[in-house]
């Protein structure tokens, strides 16, 4: 693990999400580029979103939503802020919160920093190493720090870092972000911080658009002290969530989604170990997993990643590109986990996009 202390983007594109693999021509493609589960949103899921549509004349109520996600993590509802979407959160802390040094633990989304850069602040990267299973060293993070920024589970590499390990890093006078929107797609939550009241400087940043399919729709939520979030309240724009998304939060929150949310997330587990299990017979050709997966997701490095992800696109297969990501570089793709009849696809076409790229 090393500090990385410039201010410069050092050629990465923090801009560059999943989604940009599968726009244009990506509708022909299968897609394991972006990490929003699959066959989503469900039926009575849209049901309810489509139910809110006649309330369209008002202006959004977040009031039942709040209370709903703050029922759900049995927190007062002066601990919740509803956002559109976990990416919102990072730009109203960027704004919102004053900082004088500002960490972002790498490899991980991007947006936090690119957030922090737009915000006109300096950011100063801890790089976990492959070497190290990526796992953070909290004594890493340079100790005048007033903002870290870290997900669990870690995306791109997938890896879930010990609640235990992650709040070592809390302490006075530091704003602590834990980024857990692949949170709810680990069986039982393991590691959770959110609903933790007992962590100072705390902030846990939760995504509802993964598991249920939702990311045109944005909506995510803040957990932090109530003093953080009138904070980060005070730089939202008013009314920032949307009836429909307001809808989605509430009945995401129900002991009925919930349970489904849990359900899919011990089936995203059983559909990883396939996959893992496929990857590793590419071992002869040079391809590595970190392991152990924890997300719905996983990174993968292995020689010309550049030539195979093009091949793949020819074979019909999105992959997400790795070297946007600091702390990797043109060998690393990160890659959805899809059912088995998928990744049974789309193994037989990774042998071919290897096999094509070593001529």
């Amino acid at each position: 693990m090393r500090t990385d202390r410039t201010d410069r983007a050092e050629g990465h594109d923090l801009r560059h999400h999943g989604d940009a693999e599968v726009r244009d021509d990506g509708a022909r493609l299968t897609d394991l580029a972006v990490n929003v589960r699959a066959d989503t949103p469900p039926a009575w899921l849209r049901e309810r979103i489509a139910g809110s549509l006649t309330g369209l004349a008002a202006y959004p109520d977040g009031r039942a939503a709040r209370a709903a996600v703050a029922a759900r993590h049995e927190v007062p509802v002066e601990r919740v802020l509803l956002t559109a979407g976990a990416a919102e959160a990072f730009v109203l802390l960027a704004r919102a919160l004053t900082i004088r040094h500002a960490v972002v633990v790498h490899p991980q989304f991007t947006e936090p920093e690119a957030a922090l850069r737009d915000a006109g602040h300096e950011v100063h990267r801890v790089l976990l190493r492959e070497e190290d299973g990526f796992r953070l060293d909290p004594a890493a993070v340079p100790e005048e720090a007033d903002l870290v920024v870290v997900g669990n589970p870690t995306n791109p590499t997938s890896v879930l870092h010990p609640a235990a390990t992650i709040t070592e890093l809390a302490r006075p006078g530091r704003t602590l972000v834990v980024d857990e929107a692949f949170l709810d797609a680990v069986p039982g939550e393991r590691e959770a911080l959110a609903g933790r009241t007992d962590v100072p400087g705390l902030v846990v940043l939760r995504s509802l658009t993964k598991t249920w399919g939702l990311a045109g729709l944005r909506i995510g939520y803040v957990l932090a002290a109530p003093e953080t979030i009138a904070a980060l309240e005070r730089a939202q724009p008013l009314w920032p969530v949307s009836t429909p998304a307001l809808a989605a939060a509430v009945a995401c929150m129900e002991p009925r989604a919930l349970a489904e949310a849990a359900h899919a997330a011990h089936r995203a587990s059983t559909d990883r170990a396939h996959l893992v299990a496929g990857l590793r017979e590419f071992a002869p050709d040079g391809l590595r997993v970190v392991e152990p997966a924890e997300g719905p997701f996983v990174l993968v490095r292995l020689p010309r990643a550049a030539a195979v992800r093009h091949h793949l696109r020819d074979l019909g297969f999105a992959v997400r590109r790795g070297d946007t990501f600091p702390g990797l570089g043109e060998e690393w793709l990160r890659l959805a986990v899809r059912d088995r009849a998928t990744v049974n696809s789309f193994l037989q076409a990774l042998d071919q996009a290897v096999t094509l790229a070593q001529r």
